[in-house]
């Protein structure tokens, strides 16, 4: 879509589509901005190249969907191949059968509220000279 204004062209692009994928996305982009990868570089090259930060982070977000398209696809051929290590539903080699306890964990003694009111363990506050003589007078 043009949204072009005098000398300025500008072109929006479309924000159709999984706003939750974009999400991570842009996580996935900015953490490797802040860290030392090979993210790291292709954004600081696309800037050097004369990108703003806005289309060299776009440029990188693709990249890294890119990488995110090729490894679906990857899984997918795997088990379409009856590669029992390469799931679509998790990462390879992962258990569908949860690994969590049905049963409640127990409580110990420790753990089980007092039946009444703690008696107190503080001793009350020695009395000095001063609270002694302000309250003779």
């Amino acid at each position: 879509m043009e949204a072009s204004s005098g000398e300025q062209v500008r072109h929006r692009l479309s924000r159709a589509g999984n706003r939750r994928m974009n999400h991570m996305l842009h996580i996935a982009a900015t953490t490797q901005i802040r860290l030392d990868t090979s993210g790291r570089a292709y954004y600081r090259r696309k800037l050097a190249a004369g990108k703003t930060r806005m289309e060299a982070m776009r440029c990188l977000k693709r990249r890294i969907s890119d990488a995110v398209y090729r490894q679906l696809l990857a899984d997918a051929r795997a088990a379409a191949n009856g590669d029992a290590g390469a799931d679509p539903g998790g990462h390879c080699g992962a258990s569908r059968k949860s690994s969590a306890v049905d049963l409640p964990p127990l409580i110990d003694t420790s753990d089980q509220p007092l039946p009444g009111p703690a008696t107190p363990t503080l001793q009350p506050p020695r009395q000095t000279r001063n609270a002694l003589a302000l309250r003779a007078s």
